[in-house]
């Protein structure tokens, strides 16, 4: 599979989970769903982001779908650092760190390899 596609169908899955059940995407981020009532809230915040920008990459071919996958690969490596910096601040455990800070490593990756592969 391309792994343009494969990068927006996950980001498709992981945001309509996001949005469908906040609390079962805080913990598959490990997050501490009980003691962070908002939560939800950037959960979904999240999940939206997630879908459209997975949703209009599958949509759109050519120019478009390249600046598509350059805007991906800028909020990867946003959520990358993000991820970084909970872990120097010691806001989060480091395996909540690390499943946040993984997935957006790999998604970055990805992104990368498709644009070398002319998408």
């Amino acid at each position: 599979m391309n792994p343009v596609t494969g990068l927006s169908l996950g980001r498709v899955a992981i945001g309509a989970l996001a949005l469908g059940n906040p609390a079962l995407g805080g913990k598959l981020f490990q997050l501490d769903v009980e003691a962070n009532p908002q939560l939800p809230l950037m959960m979904r915040l999240f999940g939206a982001r997630e879908v459209a920008l997975g949703a209009l990459t599958l949509a759109v071919r050519g120019k478009g779908r390249r600046s598509l996958v350059l805007a991906g690969l800028a909020v990867d490596v946003a959520d990358a650092v993000s991820g970084y910096l909970a872990l120097q601040d010691r806001s989060v455990p480091k395996a909540t760190a690390a499943g946040v800070t993984a997935p957006a490593i790999a998604a970055v990756g990805a992104g990368v390899k498709g644009l070398r592969a002319g998408l």
